[in-house]
């Protein structure tokens, strides 16, 4: 199976290939050159463990990795670090599920990918007999950095730089990345936003010279942001484990079509359900739910993205996103595979802050509808789950429960749960109305207010010494990782 670059200036790689690089040569973004054929049998899959559908997923998608290789990663990947035996759980509302995807490391649905991601990379490096060290480059919005470090922390041959916005992330996220003790981890804030942090990272990504200078000492680049294909096959397998705990449950049959939410920005997430659809999983709509930085909104209603727009820090920093790189993915496929036309919208993106798809493009794009959430109603709709469920949920999961009822899809319904809402305390609290107090008075308070266990992975958080304090603007980056890695 070959990846190829949406931009097709690239030449195909194989999977091992595709993960170690991270982005393509030409700036595109890896995809499969064609989907893998899979005979999703139900009857099967339902009774299987979560570990048994990610080794069909990444033997499907990453067969250029053997049996053993695979079986080896999976087992690193979803062991005893999680909270649950089968790595997510399940909270029922009427016919809609919300697939709780926050029981790992660092209680973010990013950890189910990253808790792979260095397993993948340094036994691809194996593979392809790489002994140079490789440099983790990460932009992050507050939950892709802390579970990368916790993925990569401490794995020989690898260092990891994390960039991420001083003003827009939550205090606990803060903290845990401040607080990072791994020796290999580097961890700096930008006075700028995630999209600046984001579009300096893909520019270093595919710097020539630099990659130069990085061979010349021993190093090479690749990313352990969503643009790296190995962050998003992961991601699939949750869809298809939560269909097949459907039909266990008697909640749907087998081939019963189902509506898949997701709160997103950078499109990762929400692509990863598409691929499972592209692999048998049936589905009848894609929610795409957003904040207030609502650029997926107007294009998903529009077909012309604009990120010509005030940036706006919000309750629900992840998503604080105004450029959602996984789009060109699916944009790629829905052009039906035209690089050149995916070359040009991002050409009018870098040139001109936006692009209007075609219409033949857009009219491949049907299944996907689009709402957002304003900073007040998602404060109103954890109160009002809180107080009609007693279900406490984060910032990020609320924007996809309000979109899901404003746009009022019928019929079974899966919804991304993407933090814990100990991770955005204040907000949770505020919503509440509660006045937050902040650090571990924050957590005790949640706890007390919810009747939850403050979470094991944070329950220590704010003991731990502050050990990355460095704070620089946007045009420093490069400089800085530099200095941080040769």
């Amino acid at each position: 199976m070959k990846y190829v670059s949406t931009r097709g200036q690239a030449p195909a790689v194989t999977a091992s290939q595709a993960i170690l690089n991270g982005i393509a040569p030409d700036g595109g973004l890896y995809v499969p050159e064609k989907w893998p054929e899979l005979v999703l049998d139900w009857s099967v899959l339902k009774t299987q463990t979560y570990a048994d559908l990610a080794t069909l997923i990444f033997d499907a998608f990453f067969d250029d990795f053997s049996v053993s290789e695979i079986d080896y990663i999976i087992k690193k990947a979803y062991g005893k670090q999680w909270e649950t035996d089968n790595v997510v759980s399940f909270h029922e509302e009427n016919k809609l599920t919300y697939v709780e995807l926050f029981h790992g490391p660092t209680l973010a649905f990013k950890d189910v990918a990253l808790q792979a991601l260095p397993h993948l990379m340094t036994t691809a490096a194996k593979k392809q007999a790489i002994n140079d060290k490789i440099v983790i480059l990460t932009a992050t919005s507050g939950d892709t950095g802390t579970a990368a470090m916790s993925g990569f922390g401490d794995v020989s041959q690898t260092e990891i730089v994390v960039f991420y916005p001083e003003e827009g992330v939550s205090e606990i996220q803060r903290q845990q990345m401040q607080t990072e003790a791994a020796d290999n981890a580097h961890v700096i804030a930008i006075t700028g936003n995630f999209d600046d942090a984001q579009k300096a990272v893909k520019s270093l990504l595919a710097d020539e010279a630099l990659a130069k200078d990085l061979k010349a000492a021993g190093l090479q680049f690749s990313s352990a942001n969503s643009i790296n294909i190995g962050r998003l096959v992961p991601q699939i397998v949750y869809y298809i484990y939560a269909y097949a705990q459907l039909i266990k449950d008697e909640k749907i049959q087998a081939g019963d079509e189902i509506n898949i939410v997701v709160p997103t920005g950078n499109f990762g997430n929400v692509l990863a359900a598409y691929y499972a659809s592209q692999i048998g999983l049936p589905v009848k709509q894609f929610v795409v739910a957003s904040n207030e930085n609502n650029v997926l909104t107007d294009f998903f209603t529009t077909g012309k993205y604009d990120r010509k727009r005030q940036f706006k820090v919000t309750n629900a920093p992840a998503m604080d996103i105004l450029v959602s790189s996984n789009l060109e993915r699916l944009l790629y496929f829905a052009s039906g595979q035209n690089s050149d036309e995916i070359q040009a919208y991002m050409r009018a993106l870098v040139e001109n802050g936006e692009y209007t798809i075609k219409p033949d493009t857009r009219a491949n794009l049907t299944q996907f509808i689009a709402a957002f959430a304003t900073q007040d109603q998602v404060a109103d709709t954890i109160s009002k789950i809180a107080n009609t469920t007693n279900y406490t949920i984060d910032p990020h999961t609320a924007v996809g429960r309000y979109v899901y009822e404003q746009i009022g899809v019928t019929g079974p319904t899966l919804i991304a749960a993407t933090a814990s809402p100990y991770k955005f305390a204040e907000t949770v609290l505020q919503a509440l109305d509660m006045t937050p107090e902040s650090g571990q008075a924050a957590l005790d308070q949640l706890s007390k207010a919810t009747e939850t266990e403050i979470p094991i992975q944070i329950a220590t958080l704010f003991n731990k010494p502050v050990r990355h304090k460095q704070l620089i603007s946007p045009n420093q980056m490069s400089s800085t990782l530099r200095h941080a890695i040769f």
